[in-house]
């Protein structure tokens, strides 16, 4: 070949690469094969970021020279910006600062609300700590959002895209919280109540006899009462769902108290009876469940006391979820002396779906009933398996009109309590009772997103013979596999080198 031709097909095809790398500048493609699709854009996102009607500016505050680990969310989040830039039409503008690089720089970025987080790094085989930076500050106009870190993980996309519909949106859309019935206060429930805030305006209610429940609120959440509701209220609520309300209920209707080692059921506040009417029964049955929480016990050991972890099958650890909004994401919720709920729509037109159930290693135990901790179980307790308690209904539960309900058989589950009570609660606990709130009030698909990515995917049991074959064959297949490869090629080799001297080439 000529060299004149070398030279010009050798620059046609960098010619190429630099129109492919302008091109790719312009137009951002990824493959997502995970099973979630958790680098793919949910339509919630691509909803709001098409209604922008404003520029949106991200400075995205992330060290230089992070470790690979954390380098890897400063990719993946500046190949999410990319996206919503794409997505938006340009609304979303982006920046990424480095605060290390001088002490102004870092400054102005703790000014913004962003504050660094000491992580080791390893230079020259020694582990020194590093003030890093990785959080983002979101501006339009004049309204500021802050994300002090960006989690590494599925969750950038529920952090950024709550964050743009937070300074996008003109008036939140607002939550109820009832009181009046003994509920604990909006500030008890903390926890769910920095995640609700996000995207509502969270406002205590009481209902009274000379209003009708206002029609803004988007969900009634009644969490953990314990007086008497006056029927007048009852129909207030009818009322409200026959609008198109929803309605949260999170109620205990057993006693729960370990001091007292005999439970009972509640008497009624008149919540059963409301209940009823729709169908759904709160049953005076205690759930037990061989996977389960622990209680510590005081033992006294010889002069000693000591403390002993015992399993309590009356706190059962929740794992099995169905396939609805509510549910999604989920791993693992807590809820202490929770009775099972059964179900039978009164109108056909209703849909009622179960949404947390026990184990298939569970049962129930008729009230009253006295607590020992220290029985020995047997299988034969837990001959009860997946007993509902937590279900969702949907569909004309008050008049014509489509309403939604969510009742949980637990009223404290997500209850952080007050003052010097105040404890925090299970993340999974949260997240159940910020998910049903937000299916209940919100239509653009965000609850999708604060689980996206979070897929509970336990091993399989297996017994101790089938897990020594797994473990040793693991060590020992290996090895086989290369010994039958070296005898494989020096059987070949020995044929080839009989044929060259047999003169066979």
């Amino acid at each position: 070949m000529k060299r004149s031709k070398v030279i010009s097909q050798v620059l046609i095809f960098i010619g190429i690469l630099v129109v492919i790398n302008l091109i790719s500048e312009k137009l951002f493609l990824r493959l997502d094969f995970t099973a979630d699709k958790r680098y793919t854009l949910s339509d919630a996102t691509k909803d709001i970021l098409e209604d922008l009607d404003d520029v949106i500016t991200v400075t995205a505050y992330f060290t230089k020279d992070l470790p690979p680990q954390l380098q890897k969310s400063r990719k993946d989040f500046e190949d999410l910006l990319i996206e919503y830039d794409n997505r938006s039409g340009g609304n979303v503008v982006y920046e990424f600062v480095n605060p290390n690089e001088n002490e102004a720089e870092e400054q102005k970025a703790q000014q913004k609300g962003i504050s660094p987080v000491m992580i080791n790094v390893t230079e020259k085989d020694q582990v020194k700590q590093m003030r890093a930076y990785l959080g983002a500050v979101l501006q339009m106009g004049e309204k500021t959002e802050i994300i002090p870190m960006i989690q590494p993980g599925a969750g950038m996309e529920y952090s950024l895209t709550t964050s743009i519909k937070k300074i996008s949106v003109l008036d939140k859309p607002k939550v109820a919280f009832l009181q009046g019935n003994g509920e604990p206060s909006p500030n008890a429930s903390v926890q769910v109540l920095q995640q609700l805030s996000v995207l509502y305006d969270v406002e205590p209610y009481t209902i009274t006899d000379t209003a009708d429940i206002p029609a803004y609120f988007k969900t009634i959440a009644i969490i953990n009462p314990t007086d008497t509701f006056p029927q007048s209220h009852f129909a207030k609520l009818d009322k409200y769902l026959s609008t198109g309300g929803s309605i949260y209920l999170a109620y205990s209707n057993l006693q729960s108290d370990l001091q007292s080692q005999s439970l009972n059921a509640l008497p009624d506040i008149g919540i059963m009876g409301w209940l009823a009417d729709k169908g759904i029964t709160m049953n005076n049955q205690y759930v037990i469940d061989a996977n389960c929480g622990a209680v510590t016990v005081r033992q006294q050991n010889g002069p000693f006391v000591m403390n002993r972890q015992i399993e309590f099958p009356y706190f059962p650890i929740l794992s099995k979820f169905s396939e609805h909004p509510v549910a999604k994401g989920l791993e693992g919720v807590i809820m202490p002396f929770v009775s099972s709920i059964s179900y039978l729509p009164k109108d056909s037109t209703v849909h009622m779906q179960p949404l947390v159930f026990s184990s298939d290693n569970s049962g129930v135990v008729n009230v009253p009933v006295f607590i020992d901790i220290e029985k020995q179980w047997s299988e034969s307790d837990f001959n009860a398996p997946s007993q509902v308690v937590a279900i969702a209904a949907e569909g004309p539960l008050s008049g014509a009109a489509n309403s939604k309900l969510v009742v949980i058989a637990n009223g404290s589950f997500a209850v952080n309590g007050e003052g010097q009570q105040q404890q925090q609660v299970n993340p999974d606990n949260v997240n159940l009772a910020s998910n049903a709130i937000d299916w209940l009030s919100d239509d653009t698909g965000l609850i999708e997103l604060r689980t996206k990515g979070i897929t509970s995917r336990p091993l399989e049991q297996i017994d101790d013979a089938e897990r020594n074959i797994y473990k040793y064959g693991n060590v020992v297949l290996p090895i086989l596999l290369m010994i039958g490869i070296a005898l494989f090629r020096r059987q070949r080799y020995a044929r080839k080198r009989q044929s060259w001297i047999q003169g066979n080439f």
